[in-house]
């Protein structure tokens, strides 16, 4: 079909399109709401069992959850060495870690990057729902239903279509490439002429893409798209009561957030500022002269 959706009959699939996105959005605000590992390891938890419910195959997961591994780790090995005392700066206390020439990187701050990482680890799951369980033509009309310029639903149908396509462009390109012997895969050439051929194939790509805009541009004319204040949609759904539960759910604890955020978890959580005393004992005589 052209798109990221994969056809099931999972409560995720039934459930109307602008619920899923008020959803997700409630989701995205109580994953940058705290910044308390305790609740967002609970929240990343919750979120890989409704994974299991919307029935999403694991070879789907792999992918996404390398790529997403893949920048977790390139993001904290900057921050512990361009920040190393960040984390002590939001926990108040320093136990140091490990000296590298320059700085120490405190425990605080390798905490701070591992919450930071499951932060974004959090946002994964219901990333993967609303991706594979949403029917961009349904989602378009859901959207439209709640108010939101057709123009505007028609755009966001028409980007959720061609991300597929823009992936299969890719593949093709790079096989043409490799046709005519330039490498791409390890043991063929070095990692950065494997990244430099890798970049030359977006130019043709973009070029690709354009003339496709081009020509769909071209066709939504010829049809007089836009000319009309409203228009209807052949993909249409209507809320159910379960969608109905699940907008009282998700409000409900995104209040119940809101409030523990401004009366119990405030700011960052380090585990370790209670035992303090004895941790920093332990690291200044083990890793206080530790070169890198």
């Amino acid at each position: 079909m052209g798109t990221l959706y994969m056809k099931d009959e999972s409560y995720f699939h039934r459930m109307d399109g602008a619920v899923k996105l008020i959803l997700f959005i409630i989701w995205m605000i109580l994953t940058f709401l705290f910044f308390d590992f305790r609740i967002l390891l609970f929240l990343f938890l919750i979120g890989c069992i409704l994974v299991g419910i919307a029935k999403i195959p694991s070879r789907r997961i792999v992918l996404i959850f390398t790529v997403i591994s893949t920048f977790s780790i390139l993001n904290s090995t900057m921050i512990l060495f361009i920040t190393p005392t960040h984390g002590s700066e939001l926990a108040g206390t320093y136990t140091p870690l490990l000296h590298i020439g320059y700085a120490t990187i405190t425990l605080e701050t390798l905490f701070y990057t591992m919450t930071l990482s499951l932060k974004y680890f959090t946002l994964f799951p219901f990333t993967l729902i609303f991706i594979y369980t949403t029917h961009p033509s349904q989602f378009a009309s859901s959207l439209s239903k709640i108010g939101l310029p057709y123009k505007i639903t028609y755009a966001i149908n028409i980007a959720l279509r061609y991300i597929p396509s823009i992936q299969a462009e890719y593949e093709l390109i790079k096989h043409a490439q490799e046709a005519r012997g330039i490498p791409f895969h390890k043991g063929e050439a070095t990692l950065f002429q494997r990244i430099k051929n890798r970049v030359t194939i977006f130019w043709p790509l973009v070029v690709n893409s354009l003339d496709r805009i081009d020509t769909v541009s071209n066709a939504m004319d010829l049809r007089g798209f836009g000319k009309k204040e409203k228009r209807t949609w052949y993909y249409r759904t209507e809320m159910q009561f379960l969608d109905y539960v699940a907008l009282l759910i998700g409000f409900s604890v995104l209040i119940i957030a809101i409030y523990l955020k401004l009366t119990i978890f405030h700011s960052f959580w380090f585990p370790f500022f209670l035992y303090r005393p004895a941790c920093t004992h332990f690291l200044n005589s083990n890793f206080e002269a530790l070169p890198l």
